[in-house]
């Protein structure tokens, strides 16, 4: 786009403020959890509606809109941009006292969701206006179900709604309340880790806490375990890449004087690579083999499959970031490290190329050195709906950067 276009561009995203703010705090008022978003995906479809923009349901409780261009030019009549935003809410009671906080007691849109759906929905409304100015397709999908396992991203895929179109950029934004306002953060290559969920039944046999002969302590057993858990990842091949085996619930209900006949517990591994995320998850099952052998316990070992690596394709993630720096300024482009926390965005990095970044939303000045936004899935975030703004005009660059 030439400075004119840009500017065109922004008046419109910004002319369209109070229309996206006003979405996202409904939507912050209504929250709904995991695969439950119902009324969620009947305001994003009404919105769509009477926008004149085309969609259909996916994934259950997911809306996918899809805006066709009007532009001509050789063989990018099959290519395709998806925008993605998802839309569940944590299982949190608020507490930012809000005048629009939530009305469901004990759940909260605690990692700005809300606010992904409602830039979605201004920048669609924007680059439906302007069909002429590219070439291909414009997907916007909205997600239910990322915060819980199977994760809604792998739900998308099973439906293959993509096929017959060649996806030349997969995007996801998502607040950080640890930016500024007006600041984008990037990555290139590998950025978020894999998420699988570790359970572990320790059945072993019970009885009086003094009489240690005449028991298999499941209690002392566990302990090794999570001992043993936490000394595999020094076993990294690639102290690069950090890896995770984390326990958060450990239950033993027996009592002062009683050992219990089972100990039960669960955790989370985070891993950068997919060989050595296998390898870990055969060391986890070779740990509770060697504690079994050595307590005379049997232990039953779960692992849920979780999320795969977020990968953020070099060139597209440069591209973007390019882009992003030509709108808003050499300073509003800020480089990211690795992030050990997970995102089911990884099932799309899989097979399309992607880029996942991170929007500020910390404010500016003395609101973002007071750090007044808060922490993500936490009962006080509240990001700068500032940020609303800049969203919406950075989907709409990504757009018309792609297929333009």
């Amino acid at each position: 786009m030439d400075n004119k276009e840009k500017q065109t561009i922004v008046n419109e995203a910004l002319g369209e403020f109070l229309h996206v703010m006003m979405w996202r705090r409904n939507l912050h008022q209504h929250p709904e959890l995991s695969f439950e978003e119902y009324r969620t995906s009947k305001l994003v479809a009404e919105a769509l509606q009477h926008e004149g923009v085309e969609y259909r349901s996916v994934a259950g409780t997911g809306v996918l809109a899809r805006i066709e261009g009007t532009a001509r030019r050789p063989g990018c009549e099959r290519d395709a941009l998806v925008l993605r935003a998802d839309m569940d809410a944590l299982p949190i009671t608020e507490a930012t006292g809000a005048e629009f906080a939530s009305v469901n007691k004990g759940v909260m849109h605690a990692c700005g969701h809300d606010m992904h759906t409602a830039m979605l929905l201004g920048a669609l409304k924007i680059i439906n206006r302007h069909r002429d100015r590219f070439c291909g397709t414009v997907f916007g999908l909205f997600q239910p179900g990322e915060e819980l396992n199977p994760g809604g991203a792998s739900l998308v895929m099973k439906e293959r709604p993509f096929d017959g179109y060649r996806v030349v950029a997969f995007v996801g934004q998502h607040v950080e309340p640890m930016l500024k306002t007006g600041t984008f953060g990037f990555r290139k290559g590998k950025y978020m880790a894999s998420g699988d969920e570790l359970r572990f039944r320790v059945n072993g046999v019970g009885g009086h806490a003094a009489l240690r002969e005449k028991i298999k302590d499941p209690v002392r057993a566990a302990a090794e375990l999570v001992r043993l858990l936490y000394d595999i990842p020094s076993a990294n091949p690639s102290p690069s890449l950090p890896s995770i085996v984390s326990i958060g619930r450990v239950e033993a209900d027996g009592a002062t004087n009683v050992v219990p006949d089972r100990t039960y517990m669960e955790g989370t591994m985070r891993t950068f690579d997919e060989g050595w995320r296998r390898r870990v998850k055969e060391l986890v099952r070779e740990a509770a083999a060697e504690v079994d052998a050595r307590f005379g316990v049997t232990t039953e070992v779960e692992i849920g499959e979780g999320y795969p690596c977020v990968y953020n394709d070099e060139e597209l993630t440069q591209r973007v970031a390019d882009a992003t720096a030509a709108l808003f300024g050499d300073d509003a482009v800020v480089p990211l490290g690795l992030r050990p926390t997970a995102e089911d965005f990884g099932y799309y990095t899989l097979e399309y190329p992607s880029v996942y970044y991170r929007l500020g939303v910390g404010g500016d000045g003395e609101y973002f050195a007071g750090r007044a936004a808060g922490r993500v899935h936490t009962s006080t975030f509240r990001p700068d709906e500032k940020a609303l703004g800049y969203g919406v005009v950075q989907f709409i660059n990504i757009a018309f950067t792609i297929l333009g």
